[in-house]
């Protein structure tokens, strides 16, 4: 599958995580309470919640694609998501520079199949995400499979959260969410009982880095991607095998836009990256997991 609308020669990087924060009525994607908090995590205090017009501006303005999505955790957190339909119309505007993922939340059974394969046939969704602590399920949880099923079925990759996450950090509980259901190794199930399914493991996994390095080179279509953190905090372990074993399967995500991939690009830049290695990560990659490369 290739995406004639992307001219992947003309990029200088694909980034492959970034965040759909507001909706075009104004509606955000998660509660004040946990933005807020995730705010504070970020140091991105009072950081703008740009439109999906605003952000393809941004993409192309750096010759850089940009991967689209929400959460959709409405049974955990009882907020109602951002339309999946909503994100993947505005990227279709710009689809010379943007990419639609959708989020469904595994709770809602055959009706979450049914939403995924439609988004797929009739919205151009080209991916799913999946935030377990957020969403509250493990995801080994055999509740999930016959989602798994369908996006394995239908072509197109499912990237999942792992390690902790800044949202809801500080609040009393964590605001309810689980920090466990995001080790990557909880993922493994996932790609031995799938194996045709494309997994992106997103983010450096703190604190089972080394379990997610271990089911990445385990694992021969599970990918990591680099987003939530400066590439200066990361941990030697994934530099070193970013730079070798798993050069082919490791992601540009910046996690726009509470980290701008000028901030991340600049760090990255000074990392000790062989530079065959580089536009693998910052572009390659991702081109052809996505389909974006022409036939």
């Amino acid at each position: 599958m290739s995406d004639p609308a992307i001219d992947v020669t003309t990029l200088t990087a694909i980034d492959v995580h970034t965040h759909a924060e507001v909706s075009k009525s104004g509606h955000g994607a998660l509660s004040p309470e946990l933005f807020g908090a995730s705010e504070e995590y970020f140091k991105a205090h009072g950081h703008r919640q740009p439109t999906i017009d605003e952000m393809a501006a941004y993409y192309r303005d750096r010759r850089m694609a940009a991967v689209v999505f929400t959460v959709d955790a409405e049974h955990a957190t009882g907020h109602p998501r951002i339309s999946n339909e909503e994100i993947a119309e505005s990227c279709a505007a710009h689809c010379d520079v943007l990419v639609p993922f959708a989020s469904v939340d595994p709770h809602k059974g055959r009706a979450g199949v049914r939403e995924a394969r439609r988004l797929v046939a009739e919205h151009g969704v080209r991916g799913f995400k999946f935030h377990p602590s957020i969403q509250a399920f493990s995801p080994g949880d055999r509740m999930a499979y016959p989602l798994y099923e369908a996006i394995e079925e239908l072509g197109v990759p499912a990237l999942f959260h792992t390690g902790q996450t800044g949202i809801g950090a500080g609040v009393p509980g964590g605001g309810g969410i689980r920090l466990k259901y995001s080790n990557p190794l909880l993922v493994d199930d996932v790609a031995v009982d799938f194996p045709e399914l494309r997994v992106i493991l997103a983010h450096p996994s703190f604190p089972w880095q080394d379990e997610a390095l271990a089911v990445a080179t385990h694992k021969p279509h599970v990918y990591i991607d680099l987003s939530g953190w400066s590439p200066k905090y990361f941990p030697p372990q994934l530099v070193r095998y970013a730079n070798s074993l798993l050069k082919d399967k490791v992601l540009f995500g910046s996690d726009y836009p509470v980290i701008t991939p000028d901030r991340w690009l600049a760090d990255f830049e000074k990392l000790d990256i062989k530079p065959e290695v580089r536009p693998k990560i910052l572009k390659d990659n991702a081109a052809r997991l996505l389909g974006l490369l022409k036939d």
